[in-house]
């Protein structure tokens, strides 16, 4: 026993050595060849004799039972340590190459799988993870809007869809002068609209002349206008056929108020005969029907960008009263500061005042003589020159070529005033009949001389002039259709509630 496996017999007996080998604690000669894990044992014992105290539980279990193995499969785990260390080293390739794909992705997975000799299902779960760089990638390319839109179709969609057309007007203030809320859902969020409105005594065809310069033509029947007209039961009773305001816009987003007449008989003499109960701040039904005038008209001055004023003769001077009167009692346009100067787009900067057309319908063939249409001129420009309203510039009869013999210099001053002939469709078939009795044919094909272009010419021509009237900013901000609806029904409560037209009120009753 001592030749074979100890030199020193006297330092490391048998029965010790027994002892030792039953408590698991091999130590042998330092000649002795052992492996790896014995060594790791041998040295052992000889820090717990330098420390001359036996080790505590933790110290025993902190011996490397892992490397314990018996000696037959001391091979395999050397075997599977180097295997097993191809992936420990193959995930940071891994990683680099899952960073590579969001660059350029030039090497397959397949062949990365292969040279790492890893399983192809680990690779393809691994493969599989990639989603959220390969989401940014297309962020990145493609933008947030984009991605935004890609996410939702929808949004893109609408946009394309073209406005909803309306046919018949709606009610803006009903005959009760209440405000309305039915209008909101054709109004949309973009800044290039017009607002025209008109005002004018009873009968003059305001309702036809805002169907004809919205959505309708002279050869349509007026039972399909836009604006209800006057029908032939109501001319004979006298009566009036808009109430309130009504509302209509069109696909050139060009909005058009049509408004009950102004100073109305018919509408005093419903509340004299239906014994209609009066509010208590008005005594008089008159003082009533002047101030609902009052305040429509005073509404439109703040809230539109022109303003139409129709007569079917020449002139009404307690209209011109009328208007003047509706501008001293127009709301203040509101502002963003007390200090914000030339915001409202007006010449002071603190008040807003819209362009006023003056439309004589029904004109008579005298009323286009040059002479006497510069006489209407310059009565109008007389009336109106303390006005702050605009009420040149905007509109000319010149520039329509409709008087080719006249200079531009013809009329010194030229105010926004328009002529409508009387509409008569059947004129022309009336000529025809009478034509085809005469002798000669060619004097058939000729129209009869009437001293102006036709209907038809002549509202084709105003309403290309209403149309590319300028577009003033009507408060201190940049207004939307939608915006616009807003600021006008807190405009219009404002007017109901206006102390200036309360004590006006009070002075006329």
């Amino acid at each position: 026993m001592s030749e074979s496996g100890h030199s020193q017999p006297g330092i490391y007996g048998p029965g010790r050595r027994r002892r030792r080998r039953r408590g698991e604690r091999d130590i042998g000669p330092p000649g002795q060849n052992l492996s790896g894990p014995s060594r790791d044992r041998e040295y052992q014992p000889r820090e717990r004799r330098d420390g001359s105290e036996e080790p505590q539980g933790p110290l025993i279990q902190k011996t490397p039972i892992i490397l314990a193995k018996p000696p037959g499969e001391r091979a395999k785990p050397l075997q599977s340590t180097v295997v097993s260390a191809a992936p420990v080293l193959d995930k940071p390739i891994m990683l680099m190459k899952a960073r590579d794909d969001t660059v350029k992705p030039t090497t397959p997975p397949e062949a990365t799988s292969q040279s790492t000799g890893a399983g192809p299902s680990k690779v393809e779960r691994e493969g599989q993870r990639p989603t959220q760089p390969v989401y940014q990638i297309q962020n990145r390319g493609m933008g947030a809007s984009a991605t935004s839109s890609a996410v939702d179709p929808l949004v893109g969609q609408s946009k394309l869809i073209p406005p909803e057309k309306m046919k018949h007007s709606i009610k803006l203030v009903d005959e009760q002068l209440n405000w309305c809320d039915s209008a909101m859902e054709y109004l949309r969020d973009q800044t290039d609209m017009l607002v025209v409105g008109v005002i004018g005594l009873q009968g003059t065809g305001k309702s036809t002349v805002m169907s004809l310069l919205s959505a309708n033509t002279p050869e349509e029947d007026q039972r399909g206008y836009a604006f209800r007209t006057q029908t032939q039961e109501m001319k004979e009773r006298g009566g009036n056929q808009s109430t309130g305001i009504d509302f209509f816009i069109t696909q050139e987003r060009i909005i058009f108020l049509d408004t009950q007449p102004m100073l109305s008989p018919s509408i005093l003499d419903h509340l004299i005969n239906n014994d209609r109960k009066l509010p208590p701040e008005y005594n008089l039904p008159y003082t009533y029907v002047e101030m609902q005038s009052l305040q429509i008209a005073s509404f439109l001055f703040t809230v539109c960008h022109v303003v139409i004023v129709v007569q079917d003769w020449f002139t009404d001077l307690n209209l011109y009263r009328f208007l003047q009167t509706a501008e001293m009692l127009k709301p203040s346009t509101p502002s963003a500061s007390h200090d914000s100067t030339g915001s409202s787009g007006s010449e002071d900067g603190a008040e807003y005042y819209p362009h006023i057309v003056f439309l004589q319908n029904k004109s008579r063939r005298e009323d286009f003589c040059p002479r006497n249409l510069k006489d209407m001129h310059m009565v109008v420009d007389k009336l109106m020159a303390h006005s702050h309203l605009k009420y040149k510039g905007s509109v000319s009869m010149l520039d329509c070529n409709i008087f080719p013999g006249l200079g531009q210099n013809y009329m010194t001053t030229e105010v926004n005033m328009f002529l409508l002939p009387m509409q008569d469709i059947d004129s022309e078939d009336n000529l025809t009949k009478a034509g085809s009795t005469m002798t000669y044919p060619l004097f058939s094909l000729l129209p009869g001389y009437k001293g102006h272009p036709s209907f038809s010419t002549m509202i084709s021509k105003l309403r290309s002039q209403i149309l590319a009237m300028p577009r003033c900013q009507l408060s201190h901000t940049i207004l939307t259709e939608k915006n616009w609806f807003h600021y006008a029904a807190r405009i219009w409560d404002g007017v109901k509630k206006s102390s200036a037209l309360s004590e006006y009120s009070r002075l006329l009753g």
